[in-house]
């Protein structure tokens, strides 16, 4: 039986690239492949290394006509491997986020995602099919030669977005007071420093009762987030908590009672958590920076500059217009609709289908 085999550097429980693999894993077997997804032993959770194999092993697995794709998106030697292999290969670029951001802060992700870039310019020309999962990231492929980029926006799992709600935290949270909610990665390309500063204007001008709750993992960044506690002491805000990495059920219940969907980042090649915002009826803005705008595609509210008591005065708006929050939350469900209406699993299997023959 021939397969498609799937690389990513990682595995892990709640990121999202691990989360698209399950899914494309499950749509190759059911076209008909065998499927496996490899890993970096290293980079696999203890309790999830029965579901991912080794990478080790690929070499000696992988046939000349199965497919192989490549989850691009940090230094790895699953992209030595891949480039090595004798087989039919496809590339999905998930974007490397640049090392500037890390430099200071955590050099060795910084190194890291130094080698994923360099990595990815000598991959250009390897893979016969080359997709991104966002026309910001396909220009950033096509700018280190890769050519004929195909777009592939990330195959979400709703289901598990619109989990059921853990009902201690919507008791916590669900109390009546304005919630300003941001999702991600405790990483400086972020700028929580910036949702900070917003919040800042929000609690002692516009909204005294309001809450700051961020949920992100600062694995790896602790010298960041003890950076953010230390502007967050020199500010005297109180009602700001950095949540950490929290299970879906929780982040569910973040989400049902969030009331503004606060992003400031700098650096997105997609920006999963405005998608789950949306999904979750919680108005956005955010500041209009990568992909953003195209994951957002005319929805939500894109800050083009961080006047942070502009954006302060216009988020007391969100939460005390009910004209306003409608007329926000109305473009944003019709592009949820529209990326719920799209059958990814069709226009994957027309991107694959050069190799499939």
């Amino acid at each position: 039986m021939r397969a498609i085999h799937q690389f990513v550097a990682g595995f892990s429980t709640g990121d999202a690239i691990s989360n698209e693999a399950r899914t494309l894993r499950e749509w190759f077997r059911s076209w008909g492949f065998a499927s496996e997804i490899y890993a970096e032993a290293r980079r696999i959770l203890p309790e999830l290394r029965g579901e991912v194999r080794d990478l080790r092993l690929a070499p000696a697995e992988v046939h000349p006509d199965d497919v192989v794709l490549l989850h691009l998106s940090i230094g790895s030697d699953a992209n030595e491997v891949f480039a090595t292999l004798r087989c039919r290969k496809a590339l999905l670029y998930h974007n490397i986020t640049p090392p500037e951001f890390f430099r200071g802060i955590q050099e060795q992700i910084a190194r890291t995602l130094a080698r994923g870039r360099e990595q990815a310019t000598r991959l250009a020309g390897v893979a016969e099919v080359n997709l991104a999962d966002s026309a910001f990231n396909a220009a950033e492929l096509a700018a280190w030669g890769y050519r004929e980029q195909k777009v592939f926006p990330l195959a979400l799992d709703f289901d598990a977005i619109l989990t059921r709600p853990d009902r201690a935290t919507l008791r916590k949270y669900g109390d009546g007071r304005p919630n300003l909610l941001f999702v991600g990665r405790g990483a400086p390309n972020k700028r929580l420093e910036d949702v900070i500063a917003a919040f800042y204007y929000v609690q002692r001008y516009v909204l005294p009762q309001a809450r700051l709750i961020h949920a992100g993992s600062f694995a790896g960044t602790e010298r960041y987030q003890a950076l953010l506690y230390t502007f967050l002491r020199d500010l005297r805000i109180h009602d700001a908590e950095l949540l950490g990495a929290v299970p879906q059920p929780v982040l569910a219940s973040l989400y049902r009672t969030a009331s503004v969907f606060l992003c400031m980042s700098e650096h997105e090649g997609f920006c999963i958590p405005l998608i789950e915002a949306m999904a979750h009826d919680v108005p956005v803005v955010a500041y209009a920076a990568g992909a953003v705008p195209e994951t957002l595609e005319g929805a939500g509210v894109l800050v083009k500059e961080k006047r942070f008591d502009q954006i302060a005065e216009f988020v007391g708006e969100l939460c005390r217009n009910a004209a306003l929050r409608e007329a926000v939350l109305r473009r944003q469900r019709e592009r949820i609709a529209r990326y719920r209406a799209r059958d990814l699993e069709a226009e994957l299997r027309n991107h694959l289908a050069p190799l499939l023959t």
